[in-house]
């Protein structure tokens, strides 16, 4: 349930409305084509895990495959990647609470990272505890969203549904050309990632093998079939151009269907939402600080860990930078903020890419081992990292994602510099 509902987040109930916008009915074939690299990537991360049990987390399988600049690179990437999203969606939430609370942003979002961070830093059962109940939300959401749609479509609920008219009447299936559906995948991608963080929190459970296993195995499957599913629903029962970019589809459809209060039960799903990934953002970066520490890439002084076998020092300073980010925002949100999003916007592609080569790597090294099952072998290896360059040039060739690709490779370049740096200190 906390691994399924981490990756379920505001990029569903919200920024599927941009996506939807932007492509019209065809970006169904972008949420197909998307689930299924994002399918087949931790499908890849899962055999990788069986092959080498006891191995850890993805990092540790690209640091095995690469060597350990690779493992330097991508754990600093992931933890960059997750502290700025702490500030962001701190953001968000303060944002969100404002129709709630009286209280400017800047007191709401420190205060939410507060609580979240007194959360984190008791213990891992109560961060368990407090996601399982945030992730129940969400799914339960979808679903009984999922089971009013196919109700609808069935002519049990709301008015009757003109599945025809609303796919294929408004310019047709392909309204903006088969541009688009590219053109909106890095969107779609960005809001399906978080899936290999599953694998964070399974090393660290009871049976962590058994787990890690077990949730790279349907993780995956079942966070597409969610989004899927949800997009399909949309489509056939609202015309695609009633969906308003930055406005929730699942508002849309509720009101459609005649569910009271649908606008204010959906702002409080969308906080959870929001409060669901700060929760796990700050569990995935203190996690991963602390075993860049543990391999001498970060201070040591951050693999220290409490009575209760947290480690505070790491959970305590990744909510300090994500403060400071979410501060940045407020002071600096054209400048620095921006640069920070751009810096970390495509660093899951690099990641991606780096855990389906390490697949391949692995695979070749040990052809014999049973863990690896994927069929086609290097085929599949070399297609999906072709899908994955596609997506880069599919963002090169819009302006603002393009800022977003070099600023990313800027902080390749950094981290790179600090690993020479690092290395020539040993």
């Amino acid at each position: 349930m906390i691994a399924l509902g981490g990756v379920i987040g505001a990029g569903l109930f919200i920024g599927s409305s941009a996506a939807i916008a932007a492509a019209g009915p065809a970006i169904l074939l972008t949420y197909i084509g998307t689930g299924l690299l994002v399918v087949i990537v931790i499908r890849m991360l899962g055999e990788m895990l069986l092959a080498r049990p006891g191995i850890g987390t993805f990092i540790d399988c690209i640091r095995t495959a690469h060597g350990n600049w690779a493992g330097f690179l991508s754990g600093w990437l992931y933890w960059l990647f997750w502290v700025v999203t702490i500030g962001a969606e701190a953001i968000g939430g303060a944002i969100a609470m404002q129709d709630w609370v009286a209280l400017p942003v800047w007191v709401l979002a420190p205060a939410l990272i507060i609580a979240v961070n007194l959360i984190n830093l008791v213990s891992v059962r109560v961060f368990g505890e407090c996601e399982f109940w945030l992730s129940l939300i969400k799914v339960a959401t979808i679903i009984a969203f999922c089971a009013l749609g196919i109700l609808s479509l069935s002519h049990f609920v709301g008015p009757h549904p003109r599945i025809v008219h609303n796919v294929f009447s408004h310019d047709g299936f392909f309204p903006h050309g088969w541009g688009a559906i590219l053109a909106t995948v890095p969107t779609v991608l960005f809001s399906m990632i978080g899936s290999e963080s599953a694998t964070v929190a399974a090393a660290e459970s009871e049976n962590a093998e058994e787990n890690l296993a077990r949730v790279t195995r349907t993780i995956g499957v079942r966070v597409t079939l969610f989004y899927i599913l949800s997009v399909i629903l949309i489509l056939t029962l609202v015309p695609w151009t009633a969906i308003e970019p930055g406005y929730s589809p699942f508002v849309t459809v509720m009101r459609h269907i005649g569910v009271p209060g649908a606008a204010t039960l959906m702002q409080i799903v969308v906080f959870t939402a929001i409060l669901s990934c700060l929760n796990s953002s700050i569990y995935i970066t203190s996690r991963t600080l602390r075993g860049l520490a543990e391999l001498n890439d970060a201070p040591t002084w951050f693999a220290m860990l409490s009575k209760s076998h947290v480690p505070q020092r790491a959970v305590t300073f990744s909510s300090i930078i994500g403060l400071v980010v979410a501060f940045c925002s407020i002071l600096s949100p054209k400048l620095i903020f921006a640069f920070l999003l751009g810096a970390t916007g495509a660093v899951m592609l690099l990641i991606y890419g780096l855990i389906v080569s390490s697949h391949r790597i692995l695979r070749l090294e040990d052809p014999t081992n049973r863990a690896f099952t994927l069929p086609f072998g290097s085929v599949l290896n070399l297609g999906t990292l072709g899908a994955i360059g596609l997506v880069v040039l599919a963002m090169m060739a819009q302006a603002a994602q393009r800022q977003t690709i070099l600023a990313s490779l800027a902080s390749v370049v950094v981290i790179l510099g600090l690993y020479a740096l690092c290395r020539r200190g040993r």
